[in-house]
């Protein structure tokens, strides 16, 4: 086991009617330091979020989640965030915020690979 490291993870929440509270798991974002691993999986299932709320903009919803792929992928088109590093990127998507688009709290853990949990996590809450 000597190649456990830490990772921590957050669940993407969409809100469409931020004052009742009310969400839907659209996906995942998980980092690992020490493995220097910084991954995010998303969807949006328009028949779903439909029935939960009719008066969500799913076209914007998915721009701003392709510009938190792009700050994950530390990409200069992620803008200024896209530019900071690793840590700092994981801690400004995941910090609270009263939007639409919101994180749960962060959780850690141990694993061997941090894309494995990223998609275990993803089949377990979101798909």
């Amino acid at each position: 086991m000597p190649d456990r490291v830490t990772y921590e993870f957050a669940m993407i929440r969409l809100v469409p009617k931020v004052e009742r509270e009310e969400f839907l798991n659209i996906g995942v974002v998980v980092m690992s330091r020490p493995k220097k691993y910084l991954g995010i999986k998303f969807k949006l299932d328009e028949e779903r979020i439909t029935a939960f709320s009719k008066d969500v903009d799913l076209a914007l919803i998915h721009e701003y989640l392709k510009a938190w792929q792009l700050i994950c992928q530390g990409s200069p088109h992620g803008g200024a965030i896209g530019k900071m590093d690793l840590t700092s990127r994981y801690r400004w998507l995941v910090s609270t915020r009263s939007t639409m688009i919101q994180c749960s709290e962060t959780h850690p853990g141990l694993c061997d690979d941090p894309a494995q949990v990223l998609e275990d996590l993803w089949q377990r809450y979101v798909a």
